[in-house]
């Protein structure tokens, strides 16, 4: 089976009102054209444009004028997932949920289906500055017409728990949103999908936000480069990298994935990474994660 995937490089934006931001969001989905879109972390915090010039420069008080915009956030991306026929992994949101903020992704069946997987480990910026905080730790497998995918934002996917997890629920290709400011943040970012590529023996995807948005401190500066990742290995390139944008140039980066060489290569590779750690378990592994299967 094989897969066309978009991963976006995906420029920060201001927009005038709700309706440029439809239109420019429609805009992007329409050119991405693959089965599964990856929008990155974050990217939600462009409608911070929409709201009066203290919000702006306000870090908790955005965040709680944005969730007034969540459900209308929500209606565009469905409607545009049912519309192209494709399933949307929505730039992050950051969402009130219980009393606290957590760091969600929305994913968007073309059926129909609504999913989530929210962040886990958090920065020193969310947390500290930001008093964005971890979400309860359940990680999802969503369950399509071709596959299984799962997610780790950003800093999730520099951990190895979370891929292990994934993998052995199903997923064969792990997607990777994220939102850095700098060289060094974006390579610990990529340094980390190549790293679960190999130790999973599947495929990881990075979408980045990108670009400069002086009037919103949350996303102020942004850098980074998408890109598709494989186990460096036979059947893939010698050096696992798949294919790569030049940094900071806006548009899509596309791939078609061929899932049956994921169970080949785990089967008969060079090196069995994914059996070779199975028995073997982490510290966090018992107890505490939760994964659920979700179909998209």
């Amino acid at each position: 089976m094989t897969v066309a995937v978009a991963t976006a490089q995906y420029p920060v934006t201001f927009h005038a009102d709700f309706a440029a931001w439809a239109a420019h969001t429609e805009t992007w989905v329409r050119q991405g054209g693959g089965q599964l879109l990856l929008f990155p972390e974050y990217g939600s915090m462009e409608l911070v444009s929409l709201l009066p010039p203290e919000l702006r420069a306000d870090l908790q008080g955005q965040v709680l004028a944005l969730d007034a915009l969540r459900a209308d956030f929500c209606t565009v991306f469905a409607s545009l997932a049912r519309k192209y026929a494709c399933t949307i992994v929505a730039p992050s949101f950051p969402v009130q949920e219980s009393g606290r903020v957590v760091n969600r992704c929305f994913v968007f069946g073309q059926h129909g289906a609504m999913a989530w997987q929210d962040k886990f480990f958090m920065t020193r910026f969310e947390l500290e500055e930001w008093k964005v905080q971890a979400c309860e730790p359940i990680l999802s497998v969503f369950e399509t017409d071709w596959g299984c995918f799962g997610i780790q934002i950003c800093y999730d996917v520099e951990f190895p728990i979370g891929a292990a997890l994934l993998s052995e629920a199903g997923a064969q290709v792990l997607l990777a949103p994220s939102c850095t400011e700098t060289i060094r943040g974006s390579t610990r970012v990529h340094v980390g999908a190549r790293a679960r590529a190999m130790e999973q023996q599947f495929y990881t995807v990075v979408s980045p936000l990108i670009g400069n948005a002086p009037w919103s401190p949350a996303v102020d500066i942004n850098f980074g480069h998408s890109a598709f990742y494989s186990t460096p290995d036979k059947l893939f390139p010698e050096e696992g990298i798949l294919l790569q944008s030049p940094a900071l140039q806006p548009g899509w980066l596309p791939a078609q994935l061929d899932l049956s060489l994921i169970e080949k290569i785990r089967q008969d590779g060079q090196t069995l990474n994914y059996k070779s750690q199975k028995g073997i378990g982490y510290s966090l592994r018992e107890g505490v994660f939760q994964v659920r299967k979700v179909l998209v």
